[in-house]
């Protein structure tokens, strides 16, 4: 009687902590990322009454199975259940969720730790930090990911001025038409705009062009190379026969002391036909300086700087580490979750590579709790709960007769 009574105890104190987990589960239903656990039983070890026995070797006499009695139960392992769930639409450019296996990476300067909840932000100080503080880790795009991360800062980035490199020009020009003129801006290695005015003439040669280049400041800008001829064919397509020269500027007076710049030119997007002349030229490769004003973050991690000369370039790239067991990972509270010993160590490199999931941007994860299984296994656990305080209720009933027989 007393083994089933402390059978019964054993029951009580492993249904205790499965109401326990249920309850957390249940508490974190709307925390983000949050990964639900599950606990399962075992027997404890039973208690052998009669040892099986073989046949006899005559025949005679069979075998007999062995008699045992269980000594209860135990709590055989509680589960971290990193099952994928749904995500929510915030339109924050700093929330972050990984759509497949993987993990963010943040870092208190010291120690790694790992999360799902990406719900990150930029601190006064440009750092991009998980709500604890904890600094989310990366690197810059030239740097290989085979090397430590470091902490993201997006913080007082600039963008160098650069001088054009070439013009590309594209749309029609009218047949019927003898000249147009069009006036293209660049830019030169201190990010000063430029104005240059394009001359197209007819020649004398059928579907020959000849274009001029002239700027309004030529007492600073000394051009060379600045006319050429160019054809189109029968059909009004460009002629890519023609070989187009390069048109260099060299800057003095006012702008002495600035480099000097060669013009690299495309004309091969342009049409000869009957219809409106509609010529645009791009100016390619030059822009002012300009300083941060808005990021951006795509599906592969990389953060993208927008720039108040409406340029854009790659700042970092955000590292995400794969585990081979990911169940093995320790939970420290936040949403965190720290390395152990059975998880195996990280695997760092951007998202969408070898099995790491891809980034949705503007979203979070949910917590991955069904609360209808919730409800379930808590019913499950109370009758569990309720059945073994019977088992103890009858015991001590059970203990009471025999006490009473002495009267």
């Amino acid at each position: 009687m007393l083994r089933s009574m402390f059978s019964g105890v054993s029951g009580l104190r492993a249904h205790q902590m499965q109401m326990d987990v249920i309850g957390n589960n249940i508490s974190n239903v709307n925390t983000v990322g949050y990964k639900s656990s599950r606990v399962t039983f075992q027997e404890i070890f039973s208690q052998t009454l009669k040892p099986s026995s073989a046949p006899a070797a005559n025949g005679m006499r069979g075998g007999t199975n062995a008699q045992q009695v269980g000594l209860g139960v135990s709590v055989g392992s509680i589960d971290v259940l990193h099952n994928r769930t749904g995500v929510q639409r915030t339109d924050k450019v700093t929330d972050l969720s990984i759509e497949g296996d993987g993990f963010f990476v943040v870092s208190d300067g010291t120690n790694s730790f790992y999360t799902r909840a990406g719900n990150f932000d930029v601190d006064r100080a440009g750092n991009m930090v998980a709500p604890g503080g904890l600094k989310v880790l990366g690197w810059k795009p030239d740097e290989d990911v085979s090397a430590p991360p470091k902490a993201i800062n997006v913080a007082n980035l600039s963008m160098p001025p650069a001088a054009t490199k070439g013009m590309n020009f594209s749309g029609n020009l009218d047949i019927n038409s003898d000249n147009y003129e069009y006036t293209v801006t660049v830019f030169d290695s201190l990010g000063r705009e430029h104005k240059l005015k394009y001359e197209f003439k007819k020649t004398a040669t059928p579907n020959e062009w000849e274009y001029t280049v002239t700027t309004d400041d030529a007492i600073n800008i000394e051009i060379s190379n600045a006319s050429g001829k160019f054809k189109f064919k029968n059909d009004g397509k460009y002629d890519t026969t023609a070989s187009l020269g390069d048109v260099g500027l060299t800057f003095k007076g006012k702008y002495a002391g600035t480099e000097s710049i060669t013009l690299k030119q495309d004309f091969s997007n342009m049409t000869q036909n009957g219809g409106p002349t509609d010529i645009k030229g791009d100016q390619q490769g030059g822009y002012a300086a300009g300083v941060i004003d808005s990021i951006s973050i795509d599906a592969n991690g990389y953060i993208i700087g927008l720039y108040t000369n409406g340029q854009s370039q790659l700042e970092w790239k955000i590292a995400i580490g794969k585990f081979t067991n990911p169940a093995g990972l320790t939970k420290i509270g936040n949403n965190m979750f720290q390395r152990s010993s059975n998880s195996g160590e990280p695997s760092l490199d951007m998202a969408g590579v070898a099995g790491r999931g891809v980034i949705n941007p503007g979203t979070l994860e949910m917590s991955n709790v069904d609360l209808a299984k919730e409800f379930t296994d808590m019913i499950v656990a109370q009758r569990g709960f309720q059945a073994n305080s019977r088992i103890i209720t009858t015991s001590d009933e059970l203990l009471q007769e025999l006490v009473n027989l002495k009267r």
